[in-house]
């Protein structure tokens, strides 16, 4: 079989060599890509002859996947598949696995790191210090005893959970389904608009799917105190991320934690976040710390070599 990692995994090469030899030792041909395609029509020639892609948050379009005429597996590096066309997989019966799992601590650490930041201005302290100057304007807030608001409670918004417990908020919830576990430890469950209402912060873990997209609208956002903040590290579409600026820019919401956008970054000079205030922007880093991106690659190596041996794990489709 032919294995081609299309793009980097992140982690150290010594680490990646002695996974990639792992597979060749198995008897299979694996040729492993070091930079990432900028488009389909790049992508294209890498994978053509594969049997079996690796791949982390590239763009994966039917448009490639109906030219790849060997092609029976996809292993996806990311704990979200909505760069991939899972549809089209289905149709040419390509079976594909994630990595769920990998990045839960990483992600809900950033969280929390953001809500810190914006609670406490670390961003401009840390400019009025290089400026000369002091804490006028600065004075922050705590976390402690505020409401947190965490809509989807998988594996990252459970983590985010405990974390805020751990700081003593209280902490509300929004899910398809209440986990006994979670209520066990005073969360309580609410209807979305109920939660926006009552969160000092509001911390968004939902995958993007059709029920999610938009789904913190411009109305959402109407129903969020002046003071609260919004905190996104799951997808960027989820958030209708122009209402969010307009409501920053017009104070009906204090501030706003960004990982995520409509494209991968560099995002446009035109994105209307870059001028809103008190926002706090990132370039899609909240899972990648060295010790996810290792993770990552254990679950990764381990889907493709069950699926070398017939099982497929983690599976998607």
């Amino acid at each position: 079989m032919k294995i081609v990692l299309a793009e980097p995994l992140g982690i150290r090469q010594e680490l990646l060599e002695s996974c990639l030899e792992e597979i060749r030792a198995m008897g299979h041909e694996v040729e492993a890509f070091g930079d990432r395609p900028q488009n389909a029509e790049a992508l294209c020639p890498r994978v053509r002859e594969a049997d079996a892609v690796i791949i982390t948050n590239l763009p994966f379009p039917g448009e490639v996947l109906r030219q790849c005429e060997r092609l029976r597996y996809v292993d996806v590096a990311f704990t979200g598949v909505d760069h991939l066309d899972v549809a089209c997989c289905r149709e040419k019966g390509i079976s594909v696995s994630n990595a769920s799992g990998y990045s839960d601590v990483a992600v809900a650490e950033l969280a929390l790191s953001m809500m810190l930041a914006l609670s406490r201005n670390i961003v401009p302290c840390n400019e009025a210090v290089r400026q000369g100057g002091t804490k006028d304007g600065l004075v922050g807030t705590e976390l402690f005893n505020k409401t947190l608001g965490v809509v989807g409670t998988g594996k990252i918004g459970a983590a985010v959970i405990r974390l805020g417990l751990a700081f003593g908020m209280k902490v509300l919830a929004h899910s398809r389904t209440k986990k006994p576990e979670l209520e066990a430890l005073g969360v309580s469950f609410l209807p979305l608009e109920e939660l926006m209402a009552q969160s000092d912060i509001v911390s968004l873990h939902v995958p993007l799917n059709d029920a999610t997209r938009g789904l913190i609208s411009q109305e959402m956002l109407g129903l969020m105190r002046p003071t609260a903040m919004l905190i996104n590290t799951a997808r960027g579409p989820v958030v209708d991320n122009a209402a969010l600026a307009e409501a920053l820019q017009a104070g009906r919401i204090a501030g706003a934690g960004i990982d995520v956008f409509e494209t991968e970054p560099p995002i446009p000079d035109s994105h209307p976040l870059l001028n809103a205030p008190n926002t706090l922007l990132t370039p899609h880093v909240a899972f990648a710390t060295r010790e996810a991106l290792e993770r990552r690659a254990e679950i990764v190596f381990d889907n493709l070599k069950a699926w070398l041996g017939g099982t497929v794990q983690n599976q998607i489709c």
